[in-house]
């Protein structure tokens, strides 16, 4: 049967410095995503790259003393060495700078241009140059850049546009046809209701004041502006020719399946875009992702503050497949997740160390112990057994569902309660007690071959998101790499085999206090690096600096009268967990949401519609107040409250636990 294609993307990372470990989370999540589909037999193409024009980079070189050339030469090797060291297994690495890239650039911006969707004029606004971006001053927040917060500046400039508003109610029949086009649907949302129905406005597509960047072959003063050069790469490095003369991997891949990106540039994505593929007569890709971002836990993150996170430290602290477990498993579908050294120990320790390495090691360690390191099956069954086996062979497919919506870190729950089922089996039929009963001989063999066949096919399912451990796993097992389809019989593991003689630690339990000692040499080797003592930071460090003060100065509100400890417990607070949130008709402020809490749903209405929409409140963990009186608003019965913390400029933010605590969990 032939193979169906699948061509997934990431983000081409902009080559203005190291990527951090949030910027790298994106390259790990799209490689999990390949991988599980060669898995499951897709013929896959993975794609990603650097993005390396720009006035950033101009300015940047310039700083280094270098030529611009040199620069991104320098920082996308940085880049794609970072990528390889988390193992990931892209197919093409695609820089902007390559020579065939360019010249379909050009061709691709001359034929827009005789179409007549690019025309002649000059651009007057406010410009923010990390973001390259012009904005008018009904955009700007508090007369800052709405991106990135950072200062603006007013300049004005020949420039070249695209006639966007030509394609609007043609790409927006397209979302409204097409519901799985932009993930979640919280983003959808945003680009309807925020961009595409107020009205486009004519894209900026050339610059004249800087030169770093793909030179306009029929008008030499302008360069391309970023977007329109940096997007087409999806297209370029699969061979695309304007011309028609199309290398073999278009035809065969385009249009994409995934495009993934950060949710930062979503309207880059969902509307420029598709819009310029529209201009070119081309089909659209299939779905576009934007992922939450990987937060740091003490603060914005800052060189001179030293607590930048990168990829190549954690992975000399923690291992790589230890690193890639964490950014999947720990980043929620659509709200931002947190990093910290001290949350990493915690999931080292409890989850591969104990709930992984433990299992392995002692299955192995028993299997020799009792047998020599032979694996039997002799078949003397027990009810715990059919337990077992039900649990193991339901997880194939729950991690099929999971992964086919991009549920990353729910795909890899199931395949870790797989591995927690099977502890739990070791628990239940005490392998040491029956070793002690020559008569339950063949009975212990039975056991430890349902937990190597259970441990295996976990391991199988783990192998996309943690390549390196689950070949470990299978080495020291002794058996070989299984297909999506070889995961639905339980008992493929040829009995009479042989596990190692001697297991391997998969994972080391740490002290925390010891990685943080190595941490705070980390941080000084930041400080020192970025030349904070000495003043030396860069225009744009500073800036950063700047932007990070003042986003984390707080607030003070008017003090309420003092309590006791005794007033204070007479609120029942707990977690609760939102599984159906509807928009009460009529209302502009109110949600109405059923909130799971322990086993009893109660029905919440909450005056928060400005702040969430009622698709991204599904999912949510939240605190309740459970023992409020109930009251009825726009005559609905709310059954409690939701707590939320409310800034200077009246924006909420519901509160949520730091870890993943079950729904009805006290709070006190």
């Amino acid at each position: 049967m032939e193979k169906k294609n699948y061509y997934i993307t990431t983000a081409i990372a902009y080559t203005s410095g190291k990527p951090h470990i949030g910027n790298t989370y994106e390259i790990v999540l799209a490689d999990s995503i390949a991988r599980y589909k060669r898995f499951q037999g897709y013929n896959v193409r993975f794609q990603t790259g650097t993005d390396e024009h720009g006035q950033k980079i101009e300015l940047k070189a310039a700083e280094a003393g270098v030529t611009p050339k040199e620069y991104v030469d320098n920082v996308a090797g940085e880049i794609k060495r970072i990528w390889d060291l988390m193992d990931t297994s892209y197919d093409k690495f695609i820089r902007t700078t390559d020579e065939y890239h360019e010249k379909q650039v050009q061709k691709i911006f001359k034929k827009l241009y005789d179409k007549g969707d690019i025309y002649k004029g000059y651009y007057e606004g406010m410009y923010c140059t990390p973001c390259e971006s012009f904005w008018t001053e009904s955009q700007l927040v508090d007369g800052k850049c709405p991106d990135c917060g950072r200062e603006v500046k007013p300049a004005k400039e020949e420039a070249y546009f695209f006639k966007m508003s030509k394609y609007a109610d043609k790409l927006i029949e397209h979302i409204n046809t097409h519901p799985e086009f932009i993930q979640p649907v919280s983003r959808k949302n945003e680009m309807m209701n925020n961009f595409l129905l107020p009205g486009l406005q004519d894209l900026c597509v050339s610059r004249t004041s800087f030169k770093w960047g793909i030179p306009v072959d029929f008008d030499d003063r302008h360069v391309v502006y970023v977007w329109l050069d940096a997007l087409t790469n999806y297209i370029t490095g699969l061979g695309y020719d304007v011309d028609g003369n199309n290398g073999e991997l278009f035809n065969e891949f385009w249009p994409a399946d995934l495009h993934l990106i950060g949710k930062d540039i979503i309207r880059f994505h969902t509307i420029y875009w598709p819009i310029f593929l529209m201009a070119l007569d081309l089909p659209l890709p299939k779905q576009v992702f934007g992922h939450p971002w990987l937060l740091q836990g003490d603060g914005k993150m800052s060189k001179s503050k030293g607590n930048v996170i990168y990829a190549d430290d954690l992975v000399d602290m923690f291992g790589v497949d230890a690193v890639r477990f964490f950014v999947l498993h720990e980043m929620p579908f659509e709200n931002d997740g947190v990093i910290t050294w001290e949350l990493l120990v915690e999931r080292m320790n409890s989850e591969l160390a104990n709930t992984l390495g433990n299992l392995v090691n002692r299955t192995i360690s028993m299997s020799n112990k009792y047998f020599g390191g032979v694996v039997n099956n002799v078949g003397v069954n027990e009810p715990v057994d059919d337990d077992l086996k039900k649990v193991v062979l339901d997880t194939p497919a729950k991690v099929d569902a999971k992964m086919d919506e991009l549920r990353v870190a729910d795909a890899m729950t199931e395949i870790f309660n797989l591995f927690k089922r099977c502890n739990k089996y070791i628990d239940e039929t005490m392998p040491w007690a029956l070793a002690k009963d020559e008569s339950k001989k063949e009975r212990l063999e039975t056991v430890l071959y349902n937990l190597v066949e259970g441990i295996l096919i976990g391991a199988q399912l783990l192998e996309p998101f943690m390549p390196g451990t689950a070949k470990r796993i299978r080495e020291q097992l002794g058996a070989q790499p299984r297909t999506r389809e070889e995961l639905d019989v339980f008992g493929r593991y040829p009995s009479g085999n042989k596990v190692t003689d001697i297991p391997e630690i998969l994972f080391a339990r740490l002290d925390v206090k010891e990685v943080m000692e190595k941490v705070e040499v980390i941080r000084e080797k930041q400080k020192a690096a970025a030349g904070a003592d000495a003043g030396g930071n860069s225009a744009e460090d500073k800036q950063e600096e700047a932007t990070a003060e003042q986003s984390e100065e707080g607030i003070d509100v008017e003090a309420l009268p003092e309590i006791t400890i005794d007033d204070f417990f007479k609120v029942q607070l707990q977690i609760g967990q939102i599984i159906k949130c509807e928009e009460v008709p009529k209302s502009k402020k109110l949600l109405c949401s059923q909130v799971k809490i322990g086993s009893q749903v109660r029905q919440i209405v909450s005056g928060i519609k400005a702040h969430y929409s009622a698709e991204e409140m599904v999912g949510k963990k939240v605190v309740v107040v459970t023992n409020l009186k109930p009251a009825k608003l726009a005559g609905i019965l709310s059954e409690g409250m939701l707590l939320c913390a409310e800034d200077a400029d009246g924006k909420l933010s519901l509160l949520t636990s730091e870890k993943d605590m079950p729904s009805g969990a006290s709070i006190g």
